[in-house]
């Protein structure tokens, strides 16, 4: 039988503001042990939540990036259940009336967009921690999360692969560093995954019962748990046995999900309006104040890019999967083209720059990115800036460095040697575009390489590329190399 897999994800965002969603206790990492949580967050008798405007604001902010209905009324509710590191014994959440309603993603699978529709983003607060690792035979609770500002991002269940669900899984982390709500960070949870995994027999429209994976914090992680879930639930179905609904955890030392409980409905949690908390109101005015401050999103700035920049949709999409690298882009191209003083021509009021934006483009995704990812930083901690880059590509558009001796010195800038023309100066890196000088050395090398010139005249291509070489490596590689391609085919022709 054909099996077909259904996901949806819910994510959960740790949201960027600097104290907690109902307390002013700080939400910095890194603190020991329960040494961040306040009467509030711990729920000692006789306190009172109050929410935090800030997490509200970037709810908002999030619906408005997915085009979401903003509900100018919603409600936070008790999640009721029983859990060690759930002080409170409820999570207070959103149920019936989110905050945001609706909304989509496009993503990019290989060649192929597709569209994933949201369900819903609320907001909640999240829950403790519990520590296994150092204690023996006990668990440990840390409190320092409890009360952290959440923003869970439900979608519907329209992936179907565990490709199509990673995709969708980066193409949020995105958006959500994008528009500053979350840093994003999966090493310290504030980007979490959890999925909600079934699988049906091909071209049927009923789903089949689901598996929730929780607490996934990699993209490689996410898609081994996907890809093992859906094997293990078709083995079930095939063998005769039928799948229970139930939350577990994926094990990556093994690739395998294992039970941790069955799967509760919502009615098991007992939702009920949360007594100490107002409804939520949000008025069209603040709406309409938060949109007017939001940054050009990824697709109009791509859109963007493609109009002024006669970018490739592939280049534009490279440039604009991270803010801090569309900016970059667009600074250090603005200063090439001022250092070089190279004006292409004038389009609506603006530059077109397509050969400077093109040669920046190849820059940033390729040795700028080579080197980031190595070194694993963002490109805003880069050792050379827009400003450097621009000086350094101003030495190739004027002659003065040939692409080995650009990536040569690319190399000494973001190693602090200083900026490009200095190195420039110190390693006596000026191309050699004097004519005169590059027909005496192609005179020499043609003298002493009469086989390799007969047999290029014979028809053998391969001849003259070693001709090339044999005149790059007279002048050690300082050579305009088009001016020696351009007097090489010259000479050999006559």
């Amino acid at each position: 039988m054909q099996w077909e897999t259904v996901i949806g994800l819910e994510i959960h965002a740790q949201l960027s503001t600097a104290s907690k969603i109902f307390s002013g206790a700080t939400t910095a990492f890194g603190a020991a042990p329960n040494t961040q949580a306040c009467g509030v967050d711990i729920a000692l008798p006789g306190v009172l939540p109050v929410l935090n405007t800030g997490a509200v604001e970037r709810a908002i902010r999030f619906g408005l990036a997915v085009g979401g209905s903003i509900n100018p009324r919603s409600i936070f509710a008790r999640k009721n259940y029983f859990y060690p590191d759930l002080p409170k014994g409820y999570q207070i959440s959103q149920f019936e009336l989110p905050i945001v309603e609706g909304g989509s993603m496009t993503i990019l699978v290989g060649e192929i967009e597709k569209t994933i529709r949201l369900t819903r983003a609320h907001l909640e607060e999240d829950a403790g921690k519990s520590l296994h690792e150092d204690f023996h035979g006990l668990t440990g609770i840390d409190l320092n999360r409890a009360g952290t500002p959440l923003l869970e991002i439900v979608s519907e269940p329209d992936m179907r692969s565990a490709q199509e669900a990673v995709a969708y899984a980066r193409a949020m982390h995105a958006l959500v560093r994008w528009i500053g709500v979350c840093d994003g960070n999966m090493q310290e949870g504030s980007f979490r995954c959890d999925a909600n995994v079934s699988v049906r027999p091909a071209g049927a429209t009923e789903l089949g019962t689901r598996r929730e994976v929780k607490n996934l914090n990699s993209f490689r992680f996410l898609q081994q748990a996907i890809e093992y879930e859906v094997r293990w639930q078709i083995g079930e179905i095939e063998d005769g046995r039928k799948i229970q609904q139930a939350t577990v955890l994926f094990d990556p030392d093994n690739g395998e999900t294992r039970m941790m409980r069955t799967k509760e409905d919502a009615h098991d949690y007992r939702y009920f309006p949360d007594p100490d908390l107002l409804p939520l109101e949000v008025t069209e005015q603040r709406i309409s104040e938060i949109r007017s401050a939001m940054p050009e999103l990824p697709e109009a700035m791509k859109t963007r890019f493609i109009r002024d920049y006669s970018l490739s949709d592939y280049d534009a999409r490279q440039l604009t999967e991270n803010l801090d690298v569309g900016t970059y882009f667009e600074e250090a191209t603005r200063l090439t083209f001022d250092s070089t003083k190279l004006l292409i021509g004038i389009k609506g009021g603006k530059p077109v720059l397509p050969g400077i934006a093109k040669l920046v483009s190849n820059w940033i995704t390729g040795e700028i990115a080579s080197r980031l990812n190595v070194e694993e930083i963002e490109i805003k901690n880069a050792p050379i800036k827009p400003g450097g880059l621009a000086r350094l590509l101003a030495r190739t558009l004027d002659q003065t460095l040939n692409n080995k001796m650009a990536k040569e010195v690319f190399v000494a800038m973001w190693a602090g040697e200083g900026d490009a023309d200095a190195i420039i100066a110190a390693k006596g890196l000026k191309q050699l575009s004097d004519g005169g000088e590059i027909e005496k050395i192609v005179d020499q090398v043609l003298a002493a390489n009469a086989q390799q010139v007969a047999d290029f005249r014979a028809g053998k291509e391969k001849a003259f590329n070693s001709l090339v070489g044999q005149v790059m490596k007279a002048t050690r590689g300082k050579a305009n190399p088009q001016q020696v391609n351009d007097v090489l085919r010259r000479k050999l022709a006559g």
